[in-house]
């Protein structure tokens, strides 16, 4: 059952792929401002699996470089249309940032357009408004319409349903700026005297940078993809059962605990709850016994659904539980709380 679950799983992610990239082939076809995604299989950094049904897939966009952090300024609010709002709608949470296109040294005209520059900043939701046009026009130049169809959305964000031939999956596919030469000041990591990854693994993380996503209107998003796959990747170097532990949360939560097309808790959530429990046992020792690591891991992930509460591992002053809904967190705190009363079934 199992193993053929994540053949399912594998096997959509494979024809995901392959229509996105054909589809990203065309839009950047048809302009140039947004890369094709690459066709590496299913550990491809574009592609997040959140749930068996649920993929975010980032766009890389092309001809923006020599990225530099700016200083603060006072910032302007617009409407996509350009018209200057008379107050401000609110400053930028931890995760989030303004982006001015002479942030770069170098950067295509095109990033100068009114179509996505108002007065220097480069508008996340200009740019959604942008790429879901090409989308549309590219789904049915491709003669995807019987495989791919664009979803409302209540914002600018573009969502995809794509048929696959075992379900229909939702893809959030979303444009981003690839920053690989410089590491955020707002990520504060690793914090004082962590044993938890190496200084080696730590220098590697950092020099591959990170990202900036339009996932919303005004402010772009961090994202550390690249650094979250080298962490994942080499888990158990020393021999451990982080990546059994994983793998099996992963299974509890889509089979019992919080199960769903678009599950209040994802896989993200969990991978998070595992870095930060991997930092506080950092020991070879804490990874030995598979029950014992397990119910750690559970105990945690209970704790941070219970509180509502679970810090985004780089930027720590971000919760990544804050818009979620408090009922299905509850109800799920709940299931936790039966399991790790009698915890005995999962772990045979």
């Amino acid at each position: 059952q199992v193993e053929r679950r994540h053949y399912l799983v594998a096997k959509a992610v494979e024809e995901v792929q392959k229509i996105i990239q054909q589809l990203t082939v065309e839009i950047s076809y048809k302009a140039t401002r947004f890369q094709a995604i690459s066709n590496s299989g299913i550990h491809n950094e574009n592609i997040k699996v959140l749930a068996p049904s649920q993929f975010l897939i980032t766009v890389p966009l092309r001809g923006l470089s020599g990225y530099r952090e700016c200083q603060l300024r006072h910032w302007r609010y617009y409407t996509v249309h350009g018209a200057k709002l008379l107050s401000s709608v609110r400053d930028p949470e931890e995760l989030h940032q303004w982006l001015e296109v002479e942030q770069f040294s170098k950067s295509l005209q095109q990033w100068h357009e009114t179509d996505v520059n108002i007065e220097g900043d480069l508008v996340p939701a200009k740019v959604l408004i942008v790429f879901r046009e090409l989308v549309e026009k590219s789904i049915i130049s491709c003669n995807l319409s019987s495989k791919v169809t664009v979803l409302e959305s209540f914002s600018s964000v573009v969502r995809v349903a794509v048929e696959t031939s075992e379900s229909q999956v939702e893809v959030e596919l979303v444009p981003a700026v690839e920053i690989p030469t410089c590491w955020p000041e707002k990520a504060r990591w690793p914090r004082c005297l962590k044993r938890w990854p190496s200084q080696e693994k730590v220098q590697c993380i950092k020099s591959l940078g990170f990202d900036l996503l339009a996932r919303s209107n005004y402010h772009w998003q961090l994202c550390f993809s690249r650094a979250e796959h080298i962490l994942m990747e080499g888990l158990d170097e020393d021999g451990g059962c982080r990546m059994k532990c994983f793998r099996v949360m992963r299974q509890m939560k889509e089979d019992v605990w919080c199960a769903g097309n678009k599950p209040v808790i994802t896989a993200y959530h969990l991978q998070t709850v595992l870095f930060w429990t991997c930092e506080k046992y950092p020991r070879t020792k804490d990874w030995r016994c598979f029950p014992e690591a397990f119910l750690r891991l559970v105990q945690k992930l209970h704790k941070c659904v219970s509180q509502h509460f679970l810090k985004h591992y780089f930027v720590k002053n971000t919760n990544l539980l804050k818009y979620a809904n408090t009922s299905d967190l509850d109800l799920v705190a709940s299931k936790l709380a039966v399991f790790l009363e009698n915890p005995v079934f999962c772990l045979d």
